[in-house]
């Protein structure tokens, strides 16, 4: 029924109030308008300000950070008297580590570096720069020219050596040594991208805009991205606040991005005025004259109210209010056509759920024919031909429950009914599918395709579901198939046989679709034959012989081949571990860990849990490999612990040689680096390199306390090939380098003793 009246009194009143709102709205926005227009100037003015504040702060903490540094840091003026080629090598060190330490201070510092007028060699981050590889010849020459310039330069490009990249970026030098030295200048590099970034953080793109100017007028920096001069100028034209900063000379420029706004409401706002003033006269008419229009029909429909009210007495409505009475008597018809249509359909529902548990359980077939033309799960004309049964399991069912409440897990189990059902019509199959467990649905399909065709068409099918569930819906599923049967009868059986190959996941379900035609008849017989492999396994296990790998591998394969069900498979594995156990627990409490109870339930828990054979055998692979360490560990332990302590008595007396090393014992020993290493850790729990360490630390500090040979000297001492390793290794292990800790003669307390 079509609602004429209704939309002839929304058509009438609708356009009238429309536009009379909008015409207040737009007045109202003008006042406003008149009065945040002064106070957004002067909030835009206030916000440039901070801006431009924050800008010439940072410049100036940079310039106090290192010039505060270069004063206080007497390598610098060293370096500057002597030279950087004559300056010792720990001075030059010093300094490039001092640029270094002020670069990481502030993410605005490009670099800093130090010029030597006399050599005309630059001392960079990277080390010294002679004047013919140095890439920031012109600058330099413009800094000779203008020595006592004080303030920051324009944008320019800078790169250190002649390769590098080129970066935009503006500079201050300061004479050296400070305040007025005439040997060199120091250089500070302010990166121009790291500056741009800073101050548009500091600006909101959506409501203004800020462009800031140098002392030529050319564009430093741009809110807005402005193709050319002429779109620059406009921007410029809505500009509302304009400040110099006297530190750089920039022009900042700002403004909101809807500053026209403002001039175009100002001229029109009269204009709206009037305009609301007659659209509010006219709406008054308006309405009034609507209404007297479209009251004619409302009047009919009340003389016939009062018509009938006469025989809906039983309705507790008051007899005054018909419309009440309509509303009552109308909502009452609704509620009961709804209630009507919910039962009808769950009753439906319940009826094909029961009917295709009897036909898949055999039981109650005796009407089967009438009872499905009267549901139609399936349409009439495919009924009595051909049908198969397939079983569709959701995988790792215990995640799905864990992840999903129940009222989810409902939902996605009708999508995936609806989905699998709409894939088969589109490969011109006619399924029907119900829930029969928990994790599984089965599915029955009506066949009109060529005989011997079939199993082709279902596995296309199972196929394209699985992927579009897995793709969509994050599910894994596992389908298998029965035989292909011809009568109601006989599905029975096909459903069995369907749930029988999903017993097989571990070793058929390789491409996640299971023929119940592919599964083994002599499963049960082939149980012996493993238990003889997997006791030759045990054995060569316990008797460390590493072809057990491979051993278990081909264990795994013969499941595969021969098909064995989860279960079977699941008992053989459970089988092995307790002869696992029995062989190898009583040889030492740490190896009896491995099997014990708590332990124990947590593997079987992992295998229970484990979906496929190719995860199941990762899974003993990677399990059995810890144990075998450790078996191994604990046999030959006994019988080299007197090479180990031959072992550090050796490295004891030989600390000193540059090549002692892992693979240098291994060769002195005759045995492998990794297993030296392994029995040096379990012995002394300490690792040999630590040890190592400590000795020649230990020796270091004696010879820098006791003796007065240089630190190259004592470093080739105690085995370290220069000073700069036995320095890093020192400061590391001690806390301070070699030359302070001789001038502090502090020698700390070390323990040495390794039990």
């Amino acid at each position: 029924m079509k609602n004429n009246w209704y939309r002839r009194m929304l058509l009438s009143y609708f356009p009238i109030f429309l536009i009379t709102i909008t015409i207040l709205v737009f007045l109202s926005f003008i006042i406003v308008n008149e009065i945040s227009q002064k106070e957004t100037v002067k909030a835009d003015r206030i916000s440039t300000e901070y801006i431009m504040n924050t800008v010439e702060l940072s410049l100036k903490e940079i310039e106090m950070n290192v010039l505060e540094e270069v004063e206080h840091n007497e390598r610098y003026e060293s370096l500057l008297h002597l030279g950087f080629d004559r300056g010792k090598r720990e001075t030059v060190y010093g300094v490039v580590g001092s640029l270094r330490t002020l670069i990481s201070r502030d993410e605005l510092i490009d670099s800093i570096y130090v010029y030597r007028s006399n050599s005309r060699q630059a001392l960079t981050t990277s080390g010294v720069v002679e004047w013919s590889d140095f890439a920031d010849q012109a600058f330099i020459e413009q800094v000779l020219e203008q020595p006592e310039y004080q303030g920051w330069s324009g944008i320019r490009t800078y790169h250190e050596m002649k390769t590098d990249k080129i970066r935009r970026v503006m500079s201050m030098y300061k004479r050296a040594p400070l305040p007025f030295g005439t040997q060199g200048f120091v250089v500070i590099n302010v990166n121009m991208y790291a500056l741009e970034q800073r101050i548009r953080n500091m600006i909101g793109d959506d409501l203004s805009f800020m462009n800031i100017l140098d002392k030529s007028g050319n564009i430093v920096f741009s809110s807005s991205d402005y193709g050319s001069d002429a779109k620059a100028d406009e921007a410029r034209d809505k500009v509302l606040n304009r400040i110099t900063s006297t530190l750089t000379g920039w022009t900042f420029e700002s403004g909101i991005s809807a500053g026209q706004l403002f001039v175009w409401v100002s001229v029109v706002s009269y204009i709206w005025i009037v305009l609301g003033l007659v659209t509010v006269l006219g709406a008054i008419a308006y309405i009034l004259y609507i209404t007297k229009r479209n009251y004619k029909p409302i009047r009919v429909m009340m003389n016939r109210i009062e018509s009938i009210r006469d025989r809906m007495d039983n309705l507790s409505v008051p007899k005054a209010d018909e419309l009440l009475l309509i509303d009552r008597a109308l909502e009452n018809l609704i509620q009961q056509t709804s209630d009507y249509e919910k039962r009808q359909h769950e009753n439906m529902l319940i009826a094909r759920r029961q009917l295709f548990i009897d036909i898949i359980q055999g039981e109650r077939l005796g009407k089967v024919n009438e009872r499905l033309r009267e549901l139609k799960p399936l349409p009439d004309e495919v009924l009595g031909g051909r049908y198969i049964v397939i079983v569709v399991e959701i995988l790792d069912f215990s995640d799905f429950q864990n992840h999903f409440s129940v009222m989810d897990q409902s939902t996605l189990k009708f999508a995936l009914t609806n989905v699998l059902q709409e894939i088969a019509r589109e490969e011109g199959l006619h399924g029907w599918g119900e829930w029969t467990e928990v994790n599984r649905m089965g599915m029955i399909f009506a066949l009109h395709s060529e005989k011997g065709k079939e199993n082709d068409i279902i596995r296309k099918f199972a196929d394209r579901g699985i992927l579009w569930t897995r793709e969509h819906l994050g599910m894994s599923l596992m389908v298998g198939v029965g035989p292909c049967s011809a009568s109601w009868e006989e599905l029975a059986a096909s459903y069995q046989m369907a749930a029988r190959a999903l017993q097989h996941k571990m070793s058929l379900g390789k491409e996640a679709v299971i023929m119940s035609e592919d599964m083994p008849d002599n499963g049960s017989r082939l149980t012996y034959s493993h238990l003889q492999g997997i006791a030759h396994f045990v054995k060569q296990f316990r008797l460390s012989n590493e072809e057990w790998r491979s051993h278990l591998e081909r264990i795994f394969e013969a499941m595969e081949a021969d098909g064995l069900k989860d279960e079977d498979i699941r008992l053989l594995l459970q089988t092995m571990m307790e002869m696992l156990a029995r062989e190898l627990g009583e040889l030492s409490e740490r190896l009896l860990e491995s099997f014990r109870e708590e332990q124990a339930g947590r593997w079987r828990m992992e295998v229970e849990n484990t979906e496929s054979l190719e995860q199941l055998r990762l899974l003993f692979m990677e399990e059995l490999s810890e144990i075998y360490r450790t078996y191994v560990a604990i046999s030959e332990t006994k019988n080299h612990r007197a090479m180990i302590l031959e072992m550090k008595a050796y490295i004891e007396e030989n600390f000193a040689d540059p090549d002692l090393s892992l693979k240098h014992l291994s060769d002195r020993f005759d045995i492998s680096g990794k297993y030296a290493s392994y029995l040096f850790k379990e012995e002394f729990n300490m690792k040999f390199v630590d040890f190592l360490v400590q000795l020649r630390m230990a020796k270091a500090e004696q010879l820098l306390v006791e003796t007065g040979e240089t630190v190259q000297n004592i470093a080739l001492q105690v085995g370290y090939a220069n000073s700069i390793t036995f320095g890093r290794t020192f400061k590391r292990e001690v806390g301070v380098t070699p030359g302070d800790y001789r001038k502090l003669k502090i020698k700390p307390q070390r323990d040495m003793t390794i039990s």
